[in-house]
């Protein structure tokens, strides 16, 4: 146990046998496997962002083996994290650190240091699943924020014929897009709005149907157009 965090390459070495790079390469494939399934617990991740979070610590692990013992060394460790170009797409604070995870297992299985890398697969493996179990960091709020998509007559005047309803249900409300459909008869009137309880959805519905002669109306999970990060 005295040896388990240490590591396999000592400074002076130059040369990699088979036995260390093998084991190496399938030590960081392993544990990036467990980071993959461990990122897909409660995701909906991509087959291709899965697959290159697997595959990313043996990729790291092996550039931190080419340059081991060499004084270039310090300059490649920081290189590696350069190397990886994130996604056209951007992408999010959850996809981001799970990147940088995986780099940082790589990091250790190249350097030699098997035991750190497991023990940190190990601990961040299980603080993910813990945090994603509770919830941690999830606004309860977002639970109450709608988008609602309201068709009314192209001569009906929109602009306080819902405010009875909003006030009502609603404790915050924004009209967000207005858009004409039909050949210009109706207009289609986008709103986000917090409502002020729960499982609260079908009744305000009713009563807009009321005002807007039974016509098209329709309700989803607020989306902001706020980078996240």
């Amino acid at each position: 146990m005295e040896n388990l965090f240490e590591s396999m390459n000592t400074l002076n070495q130059t040369d990699i046998t088979l036995g260390d790079f093998v084991i190496t390469i399938i030590a960081a494939l392993i544990l990036g496997a467990v980071l993959a399934l461990t990122y897909k617990y409660k995701s909906n991740p991509t087959k291709s962002f899965v697959g290159t979070l697997a595959i990313l610590p043996a990729v790291v692990s092996v550039v931190i083996l080419m340059v081991s013992g060499s004084l270039g060394a310090g300059v490649a460790v920081a290189g590696t994290f350069s190397l990886v170009r994130f996604r056209s797409a951007p992408g999010t604070a959850k996809e981001i650190g799970a990147i940088f995870m995986a780099m940082a297992v790589g990091l250790a299985c190249g350097m030699g240091f098997m035991g750190a890398a497991v023990v940190f697969t190990v601990i961040m493996c299980v603080v993910v699943l813990v945090y994603e179990t509770v919830g941690f960091g999830k606004s309860n709020m977002s639970v109450l924020n709608k988008t609602i998509n309201i068709t009314v007559p192209e001569d009906l005047d929109y602009s306080e014929i819902f405010d009875e309803v909003w006030e009502k249900y609603v404790s915050k409300v924004e009209m967000t897009k207005i858009k004409t459909t039909n050949l210009g008869s109706l207009n289609k009137l986008t709103y986000n709005i917090t409502l002020k309880e729960k499982n609260t959805e079908k009744q305000l519905i009713d009563d807009i149907r009321c005002r807007n002669g039974n016509l098209e109306i329709s309700m989803s999970a607020q989306v902001t157009e706020q980078m996240e990060l």
